[in-house]
C-alpha cells in the first residue's frame, strides 16, 4: 500500500550494482517497536529491549531477493517527546526513513501522524522515501492498514514523498523483509532521478 511512486521496481533495477550502501533513520513514538525492528533485521531473532534514551546505530547487510543485497546503516532514535527535536539531526542526508507505529495504540495515532508529517515535510527531507511499518499486526485489536493509512493521512504527504505502508510483527519478523525491499526500491528510484537531474544540470 503506497502512493504510486513505490510500486513494483522498473526494469532498471536489474542493472544496478549488486552491492549498495544506505543510510536509514528509524523513527516513531516511544514503545512503537523501533529497536525491536532494528535487532530483528540485524540478528533475525527477537532481542528483548529497553526504551532507547538516545540512539542505537547498527550496520546491517541484508539480502533482498533477486540476487540483490545492501548494507544499511541504521540509526534508531528514541521516540520520547523530549528526544523528537533531535530526529532532524539523524535524517539529514538520509537515504530513507522507517517510521514505526503501534497498530494497537489507536489513541496515539494522531500524535504519530503529527510527528510523521513534521519530519517528512521538512525541507531537508523533501523526496526522501518513507517506509511506514504498521507493527504489532499479530495482536487481536490491531487496526487494519486502510484505517492506519487514513489516521496517518499518508495521502496528504503529497506526490513528492514516495511511501509504502507495510504490515508487520517485529517480534517474529513478519513483513520486515518485504518492507525493506520496497524501501530499497524507492531509494534506488530516487537515486536514479537525482543522477539524471545532475547530468542535465551539467549540460
Amino acid at each position: 500500500m503506497g502512493n504510486g511512486l513505490s510500486e513494483q521496481p522498473s526494469s532498471f533495477l536489474s542493472n544496478i550494482p549488486f552491492f549498495q550502501s544506505f543510510h536509514i533513520a528509524i523513527l516513531g513514538l516511544d514503545s512503537a517497536g523501533k529497536t525491536t525492528v532494528l535487532y530483528r533485521l540485524q540478528f533475525n531473532e527477537f532481542v528483548n529491549t529497553v526504551p532507547t534514551k538516545g540512539f542505537n546505530a547498527e550496520k546491517v547487510k541484508l539480502s533482498l531477493g533477486g540476487h540483490r543485497s545492501g548494507t544499511f546503516h541504521f540509526w534508531d532514535v528514541g521516540g520520547q517527546e523530549k528526544l523528537r527535536p533531535l530526529w532532524k539531526s539523524y535524517t539529514r542526508c538520509t537515504d530513507g526513513i522507517i517510521f514505526v507505529v503501534d497498530s494497537v495504540d489507536a489513541e496515539r495515532m494522531e500524535e504519530a501522524k503529527t510527528e510523521l508529517h513534521k519530519i517528512a515535510k521538512t525541507y531537508e527531507n523533501a523526496g526522501v522515501p518513507l517506509l511506514v511499518v504498521a507493527n504489532k499486526q499479530d495482536l487481536r485489536h490491531s487496526l487494519g492498514l486502510a484505517e492506519i493509512e487514513k489516521l496517518l493521512a499518508l495521502k496528504e504527504l503529497g506526490p513528492g514523498t514516495p511511501w509504502h505502508l507495510q504490515p508487520a510483527c517485529a517480534i517474529i519478523g513478519d513483513g520486515l523483509r518485504e518492507g525493506m525491499e520496497r524501501l530499497h526500491d524507492m531509494v534506488l528510484k530516487r537515486r536514479k532521478v537525482q543522477r539524471q537531474q545532475s547530468q542535465r544540470r551539467k549540460r
